[in-house]
């Protein structure tokens, strides 16, 4: 028992979870000035991306030079950052319970999140720009395309992350039939726990809606990602 509590054991999970809702604060009441240090690059490889060129507007965000698309803090994609962030420091601290883990992964699962972070906001503002009268197609609002949009892109990149990590880990990629909680759970826990606990039930309709949504696409992401390598797998196991 004292083993398992350990404050080697402990101190990593409590600095984990310290920067995690530190950064959670910050962003909540954080303007596009204090954002720019993930707003610029972000704009930066957008205008890469799709051509367009963007200028920034204090307090308001980077706007493109048509005045059509504004990347405002909610597209900072901070929760996102948190989510991989999270995900990655906890499966490291799982696997080396049993030999205590070295400090150095934590800067390492902050810098690969952010990173991963760049990349996932770029792809979802990129299709974005590009939606147009896609609701109209689909049959759902403006805002609830754009919601699972980003709930699609987000996520993708949070398995397609979790994949990656136990690739290079292990040498080999984990099952997400055996280990869906990690990616999961962390998303869940940024997405709907958060705000849940600071009482994001009392806003009614919209939160339900919001809350469907988070619930429903990555869960389906994970059925769907899974039955794949499901059915890939027969085929190589009875050529050999």
């Amino acid at each position: 028992m004292k083993k398992m509590f350990a404050w080697d054991r402990i101190a990593p999970w409590a600095v984990v979870l310290l920067c995690a809702l530190a950064l959670k604060l910050y962003y909540s009441s954080a303007s596009a000035n204090e954002l720019r240090w993930i707003l610029a690059p972000t704009a930066a490889l957008v205008e890469l991306v799709s051509g367009t060129s963007f200028e920034f507007e204090s307090y308001a965000g980077y706007i493109s030079e048509d005045r059509g698309f504004l990347i405002a803090p909610s597209c900072a994609g901070v929760n996102f950052l948190i989510a991989a962030f999270l995900m990655l420091s906890a499966r490291r601290l799982l696997r080396d319970r049993s030999q205590g883990s070295a400090w150095g992964f934590i800067p390492a699962a902050a810098v690969t999140a952010y990173g991963v972070t760049l990349v996932a906001n770029t792809v979802r503002i990129a299709i974005a720009m590009r939606m147009g009268r896609l609701s109209e197609i689909t049959g759902l609002t403006s805002e609830q395309l754009h919601r699972a949009e980003g709930i699609l892109v987000y996520f993708g990149f949070l398995l397609l992350l979790f994949v990656a990590s136990e690739k290079i880990i292990n040498g080999k990629t984990s099952s997400l039939l055996r280990r869906p909680l990690f990616p999961l759970l962390a998303y869940y826990a940024i997405m709907l726990g958060v705000p849940l606990a600071n009482g994001g039930y009392r806003r009614g309709a919209g939160f339900r809606e919001h809350s469907a949504f988070v619930l429903l696409i990555p869960l389906l992401l994970v059925l769907t990602f899974s039955a794949l390598r499901w059915l890939r797998k027969p085929r190589y196991s009875r050529s050999g």
